[in-house]
């Protein structure tokens, strides 16, 4: 699309549905969500043929990396400071990136490692390595198998495909449904469910079936205020407005994927984004409290494409730059109440608030504020504003969630602020200040959306 991501548009919006007390994460959800940022590698037939989408007729020939090195994609996840990879095992086509014994659409077929290659397993042992958590998309949507056309049988199909990779690659750290495609169509999620329960319970589950997380909503890595973690709705794809609903309200925090590139796969006329892009999305996406996954799909040599590769070095010491030296704040409650202030707005479920002085070290140049809720018994934060000494106002927002990071429109010298919150219950954690001036600013201006017409 050429409409430009302006820097407050929302995604599509999920409509928040909140029961009377707050729902609790997992321990492995709260583990998630403080982990914060996923890398994406999208490879496949898809590469070698200059395509985002095949319908699965792709000769498995084509499939030959000529210096395929997993182990460099998981280092550049780790040096960016990545916590966790999402391979795309098997994409829409139907291209199975493991030996499976369920199709011969797959690796076996290919003439990469004479027949014998395994990239899953050559990623998972990079990610032992350098102590990352494997995520695996399996794409429910197959274009190549001919079981798709009758829902039973390829159910049966879809679940071996899944018990290989939930058994042959040791613990897994999430399952990537994609939803594209699937519209209309109905998998056994309850016999999905049952198999993850049994072998990877730890596992994050994203999006369908027995989802423990969410898409955000859009394919730009952009969330909006307020990021909700409790809700009965999520939409399913970029390409329609199919919504999946769920009886009850869930706790379901969303996690914004998006591509370095314009594309999913390595295409050679594509260049990466710009490092003020990268660092709006980073802002948009862990600053508001979601998780990031960023794509960075590898070449048709297997390697990440040099250009890529200085983007994420560039992108890794901005970061290092503006948030590496963090400033804590020790917490001082002054005082509660039954209602807001009364220069704030009221919220649904804001019945009371409180106040704290968050005081530093010593008299500090800052331009940057960071928050981090209490949420061991659920999001509570409602709204909250951040004060000078003087009672003005510096920042102000919805929800806090994991973290939230405030850019402050001009740098403040103090000792000393004021943060006023509401909600039921709600409480920080922790709070800090970073200086950042000097370095590279955010920005989205001139930033195109993803396309949200199915590719060819």
């Amino acid at each position: 699309m050429s409409d430009d991501v302006h820097p407050e548009s929302p995604p599509r919006s999920v409509p928040p549905s909140r029961p009377m007390e707050p729902l609790r994460p997992t321990p492995e959800q709260l583990a998630w969500q403080r982990e914060g940022l996923g890398v994406f590698f999208h490879v496949g037939v898809n590469t070698f043929a200059g395509l985002e989408w095949s319908d699965g007729t792709l000769s498995p020939g084509i499939f030959d990396p000529s210096d395929l090195d997993a182990d460099e994609w998981v280092r550049t996840a780790h040096d960016l400071g990545a916590a966790y990879v999402v391979l795309t095992a098997k994409h829409h086509d139907g291209f199975c990136l493991w030996p499976t014994a369920t199709t011969d659409y797959s690796v076996r077929a290919s003439p990469w490692r004479q027949g014998r290659g395994d990239l899953v397993a050559e990623v998972a042992a990079a990610c032992e390595r350098w102590g990352l958590g494997l995520g695996l998309y399996l794409s429910p949507w197959d274009r190549h198998a001919p079981e798709y056309a009758d829902p039973a049988r390829y159910d049966a199909f879809y679940l071996e495909q899944l018990r290989e990779l939930c058994t042959g690659y040791g613990p897994l750290h999430e399952l990537w449904f994609d939803g594209a495609g699937s519209a209309g169509r109905e998998y056994d999620w309850d016999a999905i469910g049952d198999l993850v329960d049994e072998l990877q319970p730890g596992a994050m589950v994203f999006n369908m079936g027995r989802a423990t997380i969410r898409w955000v909503g859009n394919e730009d890595g952009l969330a909006s205020d307020p990021v909700e973690y409790v809700t009965s709705s999520a939409d399913l794809n970029n390409y329609d407005d199919d919504v999946i609903e769920t009886a009850a309200p869930r706790y379901l925090p969303p996690e914004c994927d998006v591509s370095l590139r314009g594309g999913w796969f390595w295409q050679e006329h594509e260049q990466p984004k710009s490092l003020p892009h990268l660092l709006a999305i980073h802002d948009r996406s862990i600053g508001l409290g979601a998780n990031l996954l960023l794509n960075i799909p590898p070449d048709r040599r297997g390697r990440i494409d040099p250009a890529d590769a200085s983007r994420v070095s560039e992108l890794a010491a901005a970061l290092r730059a503006r948030f590496g030296s963090p400033i804590p704040a020790r917490r001082e409650s002054v005082g509660t109440g039954e209602a807001p202030s009364d220069d704030a707005p009221d919220l649904p479920g804001s019945s009371s608030s409180a106040s704290a002085v968050l005081r530093l070290p010593g008299p500090t140049t800052f331009d940057h504020v960071e928050l981090r809720e209490h949420l061991e018994d659920g999001q509570r934060i409602r709204r909250h504003r951040v004060l000078d000494a003087r009672g003005r106002e510096l920042a102000a927002g919805g929800t806090v969630g994991v973290r939230r990071i405030h850019r402050l429109p001009a740098p403040v010298f103090a000792d000393e602020l004021v943060l006023e919150v509401q909600g039921e219950g709600a409480s920080i954690a922790a709070a800090c200040v970073h200086d950042a001036r000097g370095t590279v600013v955010p920005d989205l201006s001139g930033a195109r959306s993803a396309p949200t017409a199915a590719p060819d």
